[in-house]
């Protein structure tokens, strides 16, 4: 796998850290996921294909443990806000003093500098700063997309090519860096079309009125007659003729597709019909043509779509848990992700510690002085 002998230490957050440590994972590196004693066990949502290490950060002991397992790491991949990793003295002018070619990845909110940047915050707040939730919603009041857009997106994943560049980099100069991973920078970065479009009149109209927002009838979701719903995204003439086609109509009965001050109307005609038909019945009528329909899927009917099955787009582990394939495939190196049980907080403690030089009887005392925990102890306890 691409990434295979890179050596990643993920500390202990939420979401969008746990996220990329997972990306990491999927594509061949050995991920140590340090956690903290007092982790709980729904936190590691995200802990596909990684090892779990107990260790108290808050002690000056654990502190040390961690800088001596990052001078043998390739990545070290924190989530606090600014300046917290300075007052542990984990800070990297530190760490790449003793280990020059770490990849330092700091994953927050607001980033490394600025008035927020030592200010909590969640997803919809990154998003807000970033001026794309107020293009996102109905004409009432803007709304989230769930916490994927600034989470996952313009965190976690924007973090993972962070890391992955300087991991590139740093075949050319030996070097590590510091990469300062903003959510809010993401998540705008990630809206770049929609910035330059906007400076073009693409989004004149109020939110849920433009092309894109659901305001056009031929870019917006349907009710059918049993509830469910259909996807319509027959921008182009030639695949908005099929739409039309599909749904009975005639073209020449019609106004321009590009008339918007008739669009409120269409939408109600469109509506009328997509209401008398079942989402099975549209799916008949739809599939395998250009008019770009499609049936709005819950996660179990995506797992079980006939196209996503062909594609191998799902995968299930020992557990008989479901999740996404890792994604984009690759011809030669594919990710291969795990299909164990996810780790149990601090089962690998005792065995990553030794990998990292440390001997039985410092183990030992770290167990005695509750500076590591491991489940496998209290196990035997």
């Amino acid at each position: 796998m691409p990434l295979s002998g890179i050596r990643v230490l993920e500390l202990a957050g939420l979401a969008p850290g746990p996220f990329c440590g997972m990306v990491l994972a999927d594509f061949g590196a050995q991920v140590v996921s340090v956690d903290r004693p007092d982790t709980p066990s729904y936190a590691k949502g995200l802990a596909r294909g990684k090892r779990s290490l107990v260790l108290d950060l808050k002690r000056p002991r654990g502190v040390a443990v961690l800088r001596r397992l990052c001078t043998q790491a390739d990545v070290l991949l924190e989530p606090f806000r600014c300046g917290v990793m300075e007052k542990l003295q984990l800070g990297p002018e530190t760490l790449l003093q003793e280990n020059p070619k770490l990849i330092y990845a700091r994953l927050s909110g607001f980033g490394q500098s600025g008035r927020f940047s030592k200010v909590a915050g969640h997803d919809i707040n990154y998003m807000a700063l970033s001026g794309v939730l107020s293009k996102i919603g109905d004409g009432e009041k803007p709304y989230p997309p769930l916490n994927l857009l600034a989470d996952f997106c313009g965190g976690g994943l924007m973090c993972t090519l962070g890391i992955v560049l300087a991991l590139f980099e740093r075949t050319h100069s030996g070097k590590g860096q510091v990469i300062d991973a903003s959510m809010v920078e993401g998540t705008a970065y990630l809206s770049s079309f929609l910035w330059k479009t906007q400076q073009l009149g693409l989004w004149d109209q109020p939110r849920g009125q433009n092309l894109l927002d659901g305001g056009a009838p031929f870019y917006t979701t349907y009710r059918t007659a049993d509830g469910e719903f259909m996807a319509v995204g027959a921008i182009e003439p030639k695949f908005y003729q099929l739409l039309i086609k599909g749904l009975g109509l005639n073209s020449d009965e019609l106004p321009s597709q590009i008339s918007t001050a008739d669009w409120p109307e269409m939408k109600k005609k469109f509506a009328d019909v997509f209401a008398k038909k079942t989402k099975a019945e549209w799916c008949q009528i739809f599939d395998g043509t250009d008019a770009c329909v499609t049936p709005v899927l819950t996660l179990e009917e995506a797992f079980h779509h006939s196209h996503n099955r062909e594609r191998g787009s799902f995968i299930t582990d020992k557990d008989q848990y479901s999740s996404p394939r890792p994604a984009p495939q690759l011809s030669r190196t594919p990710a291969i992700p795990s299909v164990e049980r996810d780790p149990s907080i601090g089962e690998h403690t005792e065995e990553i510690l030794k990998e990292f030089g440390f001997s039985q009887e410092e183990i030992h005392q770290l167990y005695l002085d509750r500076i590591i925990g491991s489940n496998k102890l209290k196990a035997v306890l």
